[in-house]
């Protein structure tokens, strides 16, 4: 029986407002996009793997890898309507570009890119309010990103690997043309939603005009380092290594007290300073410059020391 195929992916990538751009796209008549937001389809061929850092074996369960409960995702898509899905590891995934092409040969592809040491301070942050990242120092969390890997923890907690987009492009551009993949920039989105979204319905083919903005989304509060939330975070990853042999009703009845506990207050989030941006960005100038080079787009205020963002990660 063929594959009940989607259209189109939102690819990437993490912490560059492909939640906002999943719900933003949603309503549109023509758009059928999966209620499961991030199905991860592509990113294995099996069963995920059952072990990782802190909350990944309980994020692993909850990946869509069974064939037959992707193409159930997309059954219930009016008739005519575009489908499509939202993983923001696919450009990230080099073994998923592969995957992707052989089951979804005239897919279009959709990559919100955003700057690469924003990205990464973002993706620490999300991970420190959610009580999982043991880490409170940002650059001694990137330090740690080898080891973690070599021990199996998951991509989310891949800081500065999720950032190389310059060989991730290049690399899905051999499976992909060119034509069919969709760049656009996290501050678009954030400072020109209409427009932008546009340019997605332009990309995809259907009606523009129909959407007007892009909803915050998947931003979690920050927290600050004292005593009483450090035990907090404690036991919440304590709670996230035993949390996979739980129902995922009865993780919440434990787990949802305990952040609303951490989340007191409502925090800001920190901006990167000068001086983690001084330490992170020779990491990604060589890739900023490939990806320059491999989509023929400028991206030379990611070059910048004085680059600063006017986001909260």
């Amino acid at each position: 029986m063929a594959m009940a195929r989607p259209d189109f992916l939102i690819a990437g990538v993490p912490k560059a407002g492909t939640s906002a751009l999943h719900a933003a796209l949603a309503p549109h008549p023509q758009l059928y996009l999966s209620a499961v937001k991030e199905p991860k389809f592509f990113l294995t061929d099996g069963p995920p793997p059952r072990h990782g850092g802190p909350g990944d074996v309980q994020t692993y369960q909850e990946h869509v890898w069974r064939r037959e409960d992707y193409e159930a995702l997309f059954a219930p898509a009016p008739p005519g309507a575009l489908t499509g899905e939202a993983t923001p590891f696919y450009l990230h995934d080099l073994d998923a570009h592969e995957r992707i092409a052989k089951l979804l040969p005239d897919v279009r592809l959709i990559l919100v890119l955003r700057d690469p040491v924003d990205r990464a301070h973002s993706n620490w942050a999300h991970l420190f309010g959610a009580g999982l990242e043991p880490e409170a120092d940002f650059l001694r969390a990137v330090e740690l990103e080898q080891r973690r890997k070599a021990a199996g923890w998951a991509p989310f907690w891949h800081y500065t690997d999720l950032g190389l987009y310059g060989s991730q492009l290049e690399h899905l551009l051999r499976h992909v043309p060119r034509e069919r993949v969709l760049l656009l920039r996290y501050r678009d989105l954030r400072d020109d939603p209409a427009g932008t979204l546009d340019r997605v319905c332009a990309f995809l083919g259907v009606e523009t005009g129909r959407l007007r903005a892009a909803p915050p989304d998947n931003v979690r509060p920050f927290v600050a380092d004292t005593p009483a939330n450090a035990a907090i975070r404690l036991a919440l990853r304590t709670g996230a290594r035993i949390g996979h042999r739980f129902p995922r009703p009865v993780r919440k009845v434990f787990r949802t007290p305990l952040l609303n506990l951490l989340h007191r207050g409502h925090q800001s989030r920190p901006f990167v300073t000068p001086a983690q941006r001084a330490a992170l960005l020779p990491r990604f100038a060589d890739e900023i410059r490939k990806l320059e080079d491999v989509s023929g787009e400028s991206y030379a205020d990611w070059l910048s020391l004085e680059h600063a963002s006017r986001y909260r990660p």
